[in-house]
């Protein structure tokens, strides 16, 4: 299995042929006419777009919403890190969704947006999207567009290969990316071999808001598993995780992890694993994890610490994982939209390698066997092996689906869409993308049913130098939108996109768009600190707490005038935003807090908190524009010395309140 010949000089020289070929990037490359593509995506003033699309944030650790075919960008969604536009994970509602057992943790790397499926079609409930430094998988409900639960993933490092989900959302899975000693332990890193290990995880309650949690995990050798897809039709009832790093090896990756010619998928049978925990086959492990969750009725986010898993040992559940030889440095593994064709893109390989589930299955069945690892048994590649797509490019990366039969593949060094034939496995058409694509994405195209048989595809590119007006040393990534509703791809439009988008994935703007919530109805307002009329409000003191409970509507705050407050008290300030309108909300800052402000959607309850340092009256003020006389939406608060005798009070015009 083992080979020296390494391909990185024909890389690296084909890598600098494609950026000095490139031109400016003036040119349009495959596209079609400027005004024939500016038709296609022209979007009139008050129309709406056609598709949502879903981008994940990369470093940004956000998810960002763009409309298609326009890419106007319509919301950015704080996920996994805080965010002073909206106050999430600043305002104290929201603090406890980025808790983990490291403690409270402001960031992390978001990659791999996945729409929840009913019979394997997209059904537009949920998204979900993974944490990749600190495993965590978060669900954003579509019917507000916000972060309502995150849960996290012990047993780990790197949920590179989540949050797929599987035909009817019963599981998101997720796998890691770098081994560690499982369970964590301190040993010398060199001892890789005999203490690091992975794990398969299944998280359940995908389509149940509050309910995910862990269901079981897999113990796996000790490789890195990049990324996966859950079977379908057909193969529903497996998952394919693909691996890289078969060598172990611990230092020089790039080049001591490429030594063998074949890296391995492993197709993970979860029917079975489901039959060995009803059996009481598996090891409880004391690990521990964080929920947390979001309720729309209190308004707040509360933190559970879990504590305990299932765990399934391979070498004791017979049947229960495969490896399939693949292509070294595997990233992507697609399954066709009939669940018969497992695609595995080996990043080092200019052929695309397609399995067969059904091959699979009889190989099983006759036990075509080459080796067995750690009770795993590794399949024969010919056994399971049923086309090769040969030379469609160099770096192929991800395969996506149109429903018309064709597999469409990103290469990343040779920086083109290549699309291919699923009956032939011959390349059919291919266009350039600008430069250095990472994932695409067709709408729909990862589950049974892309929509409207693939009208459009995404590149999502990490080089943009000369597609855009310079900004210093960093460009905006780039996304590139193309028509592939005929036999030749073109090229429509580029537009830009926040941090490093690892993938996005699409769905009809009719699957979503009625299912708006547009405002909180304050009859239904749980709140603990809630003031849901202006008769409600009140400043109430508990030693050095104070708590404002207060509200806002256009235009001015209930009360606006407070005094009573000293040096060295933590003031909370829970506002109510009294509205009952669509698409008014109000905003709360403070002079001197060290946080961010309040965003506050109607008939929502946030909380900010506010130590003031000095004496002084300090103005407080709306930070959204609401009406025509937004600017005097605005209010002071009194501050006085620590030891003064000023009594509490507060004030909304001739009304005056105190204690």
């Amino acid at each position: 299995m083992r080979s020296t010949t390494f391909i990185f000089a024909l890389l690296i020289t084909a890598s600098l042929f494609i950026y000095s070929g490139c031109g400016n990037g003036n040119s349009t490359g495959g596209a079609m006419s400027h005004s024939s593509a500016a038709e296609k995506v022209y979007v009139a003033p008050g129309e709406y777009d056609q598709y949502y699309e879903f981008f994940s944030g990369g470093f940004s650790g956000q998810v960002t919403v763009h409309g298609l075919p326009s890419g106007r960008l319509l919301k950015t969604i704080p996920v996994f890190s805080v965010d002073g536009e909206k106050g999430y994970g600043f305002n104290e509602e929201t603090k406890p969704m980025l808790m983990t057992t490291y403690g409270f943790v402001p960031w992390d790397d978001s990659h791999h947006p996945k729409l929840s499926q009913t019979e394997g079609v997209h059904d537009g409930n949920f998204l979900f999207i993974n944490a990749n430094n600190t495993p965590r998988i978060a669900r954003i409900d579509l019917t507000t567009f916000e972060t309502t639960e995150i849960i996290e993933i012990p047993n780990s490092g790197g949920s590179h290969a989540s949050p797929y989900p599987t035909q009817n959302t019963e599981y998101l899975v997720a796998a890691t990316r770098f081994s560690v000693p499982i369970p964590q332990k301190d040993v010398p890193i060199d001892s890789y071999k005999e203490n690091f290990k992975g794990t398969f995880t299944f998280i359940s309650g995908g389509q149940e808001p509050g309910e995910m949690d862990i269901a079981f995990q897999i113990l796996a050798p000790g490789y890195d598993y990049d990324l996966a897809h859950c079977g379908k039709g057909v193969s529903h009832g497996w998952t394919f995780f693909t691996s890289y790093n078969v060598e172990q090896a611990n230092t020089l990756k790039e080049k001591n992890a490429s030594q063998y010619d074949k890296d391995y998928i492993a197709a993970v049978n979860w029917k079975k694993a489901e039959e060995y925990i009803a059996q009481g086959k598996f090891k409880e492990w004391p690990s521990e994890y964080y929920h947390n969750y979001y309720s729309d009725k209190t308004h707040t986010g509360t933190s559970t610490k879990m504590k305990g898993v299932k765990v399934l040992i391979p070498s004791e559940c017979p049947g229960l994982v495969y490896y399939l030889p693949t292509p070294k440095s595997p990233h992507g593994v697609d399954v066709s939209p009939t669940g018969e064709y497992i695609v595995g893109n080996g990043k080092l390989s200019a052929d695309l390698t397609v399995h067969s589930f059904e091959k699979m299955l009889a190989a099983i069945e006759a036990k075509k066997f080459d080796d067995e690892i750690d009770g795993i048994p590794v399949l024969n590649y010919d056994a399971v092996h049923v086309g090769t797509v040969e030379m469609g490019g160099l770096g192929p990366l991800h395969t996506e689906f149109d429903g018309r039969g064709h597999g469409y593949t990103s290469f990343f060094i040779s920086s083109e869409v290549v699309k291919w034939s699923l009956e032939t496995f011959e390349v059919v058409d291919r266009i350039p993308a600008y430069y250095s694509i990472g994932h695409l994405s067709i709408p729909g195209g990862g589950s049974m049913k892309p929509w409207e048989n693939g009208k459009y595809l995404i590149a999502m590119n990490k080089i943009t130098k000369d597609r855009y007006l310079p900004t210093g040393p960093e460009l905006a990534h780039s996304a590139q939108l193309y028509d592939i509703s005929g036999d030749k791809m073109e090229l429509l439009l580029d537009f830009p996109t926040m941090g490093e988008p690892h993938y996005a994935q699409g769905i009809l703007a009719s699957k979503i768009m009625d299912k708006q919530v547009k405002f909180f109805r304050l009859e239904e307002n749980e709140h603990k600190y809630k003031a849901l009329t202006e008769a409600d409000t009140k400043v109430v003191r508990k030693g050095k707490e104070v708590h404002i409970y207060g509200t806002m509507i256009r235009s001015h705050f209930a009360p606006d005038n407070i005094e009573g407050i000293k040096v060295g008290d933590k003031v909370f300030w829970h506002i109510t935003n009294l509205e009952q309108d669509w698409d008014v909300p109000h905003g709360l800052a403070v002079m001197g807090a060290n946080n961010a402000e309040l965003l506050i959607m109607p008939g929502q309850t946030e909380t900010l908190v506010w130590e003031p340092k000095a004496e002084g009256v300090y103005p407080f003020y709306c930070t959204d524009f609401c009406s025509a006389l937004h600017q005097e939406m605005q209010g002071y608060i009194r501050v006085s010395a620590e030891n003064a005798n000023t009594k509490m009070k507060w004030r909304l015009g001739d009304e005056a309140f105190g204690e």
